[in-house]
């Protein structure tokens, strides 16, 4: 396909894509959690890898790259998302900055955009900020977009108690 024929390719699809892009929903949530961590290690908490200790069964990261799994940034791996597999990547780790952001895609339903950053409390705690930006691809999407964000509201509070939990067992098992 030669570029005229890519431009009218395109140029047919714009009204088409003007007019569902009118229709599909957008959503956006955002929490706020306290990790009774110093800052680095907390931050260690919110990478795929690091979430396996707190965050349950539900998340199993299968990595694509790199290999041997780690947390970096560019890492792409995937998570089953009930009977769909979602494809993450872990957009920025910008660490000095204090500031993670991680895109997954459900294939023609849609995309989310999590963004995390981290602001240290004092001796021993630091504040995290998680926002949830989520957009439908299609109009089936749409009644994702919308079961996925009441499901936002409640995720703080689970999220605070697992990481407590986690954050609890864990000295408890360090203790002589």
């Amino acid at each position: 396909m030669n570029a005229a024929h890519i431009f009218i390719a395109l140029a047919a699809a714009i009204p088409a894509l003007a007019q569902t892009s009118a229709t599909l929903a957008r959503s956006r949530a955002s929490f706020d959690l306290i990790v009774h961590q110093p800052y680095p290690e907390a931050a260690k908490l919110f990478g795929p890898e690091g979430e396996r200790a707190w965050a349950g069964s539900h998340w199993n990261p299968e990595f694509l790259h790199p290999q041997p799994a780690a947390d970096v940034e560019g890492a792409v791996f995937t998570i089953q998302h009930g009977s769909m597999k979602a494809v993450w990547v872990s957009s920025l780790r910008d660490l000095d900055a204090r500031h993670l952001q991680y895109v997954y895609f459900l294939p023609n339903l849609l995309v989310t955009v999590i963004d995390v950053r981290f602001q240290p409390s004092g001796a021993g705690a630091t504040n995290v900020n998680v926002v949830y930006t989520r957009s439908a691809l299609t109009l089936e999407g749409n009644e994702h977009v919308a079961t996925l964000s009441r499901g936002d509201q409640a995720a703080g509070k689970e999220w605070q108690l697992a990481l407590d939990d986690y954050l609890i067992t864990n000295r408890q098992n360090r203790r002589p």
